[in-house]
């Protein structure tokens, strides 16, 4: 078996972040060949990620970008907050928002296939998984565009990069306001912009069991309809955002603190990393 220099067992770990043992075995295997050694570490680790396609991705980031006009988000998953705070985990979801963004890419399968280190973010995180030794995945990525942007990212631990992101795309001048309402929108985690988003059929789907619900806690059928559209206004108030309490001041609802402060909100979009 032919031995190896402990400079290039140094050389080829800085370069893909491989354990001391299987770095040595690799260049000895490849007869001191680094080209050939990274292969044997490259088919190993594509081993390793068949092994762990069916394993759970709780762990990650949220990244975000805004720039003509355009703002992006994207979620990163991991197995483990160990890998979600390792700086090459950190560097694959910068260098995968990087091709995002130059690919123009609206989708997650968009993103996926963008080009990216002279293949596809696919096979970025193919083999940066195989380094990592751990299941990433591209969980999820938006693409918004308007006049203006907040990105609100925030640590829900100090010691982890960002787990909760929002973009806020909205017209107007005070963007003080307007980071406020995006720091309400990572707290209420509202699903639509405004009641007129929310589809019909998840609104009958709810009238239908509050229905169910208030005829069962023994309602007068007089007064059942008003009860059930009450409860309905409810529904409102929990999934759109334009019909939320504010979390600053819940004596306003977000549409008149965005009249009152002269903001019209076109678009947002909120991640919670594994949720």
């Amino acid at each position: 078996m032919a031995s190896v220099s402990l400079e290039d067992i140094k050389k080829l770990r800085e370069q893909l972040g491989t354990g001391m043992v299987d770095t040595k075995n690799a260049l000895e295997e490849a007869g001191g060949d680094l080209d050939k050694a990274i292969e044997i570490l490259r088919l190993k680790g594509a081993k390793g990620n068949a092994k762990r396609a069916d394993r759970s991705t709780s762990e990650g980031l949220v990244a975000a970008h805004e720039g003509d006009g355009v703002a992006y988000l994207l979620e990163l998953a991991c197995e483990t907050d160990f890998v979600a705070k390792n700086e090459k985990f950190v560097r694959l979801a910068d260098a995968v928002l990087a091709a995002t963004v130059a690919a123009g890419a609206d989708s997650t399968e968009a993103a996926l296939a963008s080009p990216a280190d002279g293949g596809t973010v696919a096979s970025m995180i193919e083999d940066q998984a195989a380094i990592l030794g751990e299941k990433v995945e591209l969980r999820r990525v938006t693409r918004l565009e308007g006049d203006s942007f907040v990105l609100y990212l925030h640590k829900t631990n100090k010691d982890l990069p960002p787990q909760v992101g929002v973009v806020l795309a909205y017209s107007g001048g005070d963007a003080e306001t307007a980071r406020s309402v995006a720091q309400h929108i990572s707290f209420a985690d509202p699903q639509y912009l405004s009641r007129d988003d929310v589809p019909a059929e998840a609104v009958e789907a709810e009238r239908r069991i509050v229905e169910e619900i208030s005829r069962g806690e023994g309602k007068p059928e007089a007064t059942l309809p008003k009860i059930v559209e009450g409860r309905v206004g409810a529904f409102f108030k929990q999934v759109a955002l334009l019909e939320q309490d504010y979390a600053r001041d819940n004596k306003l609802q977000i549409k008149q603190v965005l009249e009152q402060a002269g903001l019209s909100v076109s678009g947002f979009a909120r991640f919670r990393v594994g949720s």
